[in-house]
């Protein structure tokens, strides 16, 4: 999708320029003129500004003063300081109150359209760091799909949906992926150039959200001493995610119905609407529905947002993802830290897919980096396995008649200690058991009972 035509403003009292100026640009640009600084600040409140053309020269209130003023209340506009005259010490101080380019008004058309095109390409340069700022590190967010059927059904939607410019409503508990997807979303869609900025409701505090969303004007509030874009026109021309949405006060909610119906924003503080064009996906934790009923969610934002619902399944219920993703979290971490670590053994794999993961994806690439992080070999072992998942992974299977939970707890502590022990000693049972100060029949004894011979012979010999 082409991003929206950008807007220049001309401030000329020359209406001959003003024309001269319109009909050189006006291809490129949506062109507004204006004949005094005092108009074009009335302007600047009003609409969205991109681009200015200043005359140094004005009736009234002159060009540097208003450069001045638009630096401070505006100081996303690019502004090129125009003049009948060559004045070294005017272009000088031009360029010191931060107007990008001083020239004169013979000038050469291709030239000034050059120069306007650069002016406006730093614009968007400027605006893609400042997007890249507010965005998630995209390689810590890649969207791992898994083989289970639930997440090819999910992965089938979205192949659907992406692609086409409506609102999604992402839920699911917390852990689950929901920005991932988000993201995934936005890379297939048409606006996959455009930026993705993604915010946490839940995490902003609550005097702040509106500043945060719709931005604020110079002055709005304490501390408010410059023009703040919010996440909508950082979002312009690409995909904004909104993330627990269900925390957002009723208030808002209805500032939020509002914007994505109409199209526009009103910063705080402002006195117009600015128009913006996004694509927008939602997420939430909670049961909206239920919110609604509860007069906490308004309804008529519910359905507004409820378009193309996606649920991601919990981890528990995609077990057989988990080799899957820790084979890409292995990956990940292994070149972050400089490790050999390559992957992870059956054995440890087996355990893990028997806990019942209470963060989720979220909670396993956690103990990936964790496990990752101190293990020195090619593959991770049991032994790196921390024990509280050890344990945890006991009440998920099916308990031994014979053997009671607590009989299972302690052999677990004592598989887990036994790994570590052998580790540190190369694997060798003898120096082990000197070590521990058992003697080696005991040692091996144990060893038998807890399956261990068969998992330190594969290792001692990898």
């Amino acid at each position: 999708m082409p991003l929206p035509q950008k807007t220049l403003l001309i401030v000329d009292d020359d209406e001959g320029m003003r024309d001269t100026l319109t009909a050189i640009l006006k291809r490129e640009y949506r062109v507004l003129t204006v004949a005094s600084a005092e108009d074009g600040l009335s302007r600047l409140r009003q609409t969205r500004i991109d681009l200015m053309l200043l005359d140094v020269r004005l009736p009234g209130m002159g060009g540097l003063e208003l450069l001045r003023q638009v630096r401070e209340l505006h100081d996303q506009v690019e502004i090129i300081m125009i003049s009948a005259i060559t004045d070294v010490e005017t272009a000088v101080q031009a360029m010191k109150l931060g107007a990008y380019h001083y020239i004169t008004k013979e000038f050469d058309y291709d030239a000034l359209r050059a120069l306007v095109r650069n002016a406006s390409e730093r614009q968007d340069l400027r605006n893609r760091v400042e997007s890249l700022t507010a965005q998630v590190q995209a390689f810590d967010e890649e969207f791992v799909t898994g083989t289970s059927s639930a997440m090819k059904a999910v992965v089938s939607l979205v192949q659907k949906v992406a692609p086409l410019d409506t609102t999604v409503l992402i839920t699911g508990e917390s852990g689950t992926g929901k920005e991932m997807l988000a993201r995934r979303i936005h890379a297939e869609s048409d606006r996959r150039k455009g930026p993705f900025i993604a915010v946490n409701l839940a995490a902003i505090p609550s005097e702040l959200v509106e500043s945060t969303l719709f931005g604020h004007e110079r002055g709005a509030f304490t501390g408010a001493v410059r023009q703040q874009l919010g996440k909508f026109e950082l979002a312009n021309g690409g995909t904004l995610f909104l993330d627990e949405i269900g925390d957002l006060r009723l208030d808002l909610q209805a500032k939020l119905l509002r914007a994505i119906q109409e199209n526009e924003i009103e910063r705080v503080g402002g006195r117009h609407p600015l128009r913006v064009d996004i694509r927008l996906v939602v997420a939430t934790n909670a049961d909206l529905s239920e919110a609604v009923r509860a007069g906490r969610f308004r309804e008529d934002l519910f359905y507004r947002i409820n378009v193309i619902p996606v649920r991601l399944p919990p981890l528990r219920d995609r077990l057989e993802d988990i080799g899957q993703l820790l084979e890409v979290f292995i990956r990940r971490y292994a070149i972050r830290f400089r490790k050999v670590v390559r992957a992870i053994e059956p054995a440890a794999l087996a355990v893990l897919e028997r806990y019942r993961w209470p963060g989720n994806i979220r909670e396993l690439q956690n103990l990936a980096e964790r496990m990752v992080a101190v293990c020195d070999k090619a593959e991770i072992t049991e032994a790196d396995l921390p024990l509280e998942v050890q344990l945890a992974a006991l009440d998920a299977r099916e308990a031994n008649a014979s053997e009671s939970l607590l009989d299972q707890a302690v052999a677990a502590f004592e598989r887990s200690y036994l790994l570590k022990a052998l580790e540190k000693g190369e694997w060798n049972v003898a120096a082990t058991a000197r070590q521990l100060r058992l003697p080696l029949s005991t040692l091996k004894h144990r060893m038998s009972r807890l399956g261990l011979y068969d998992v330190t012979r594969r290792l001692r010999e990898s």
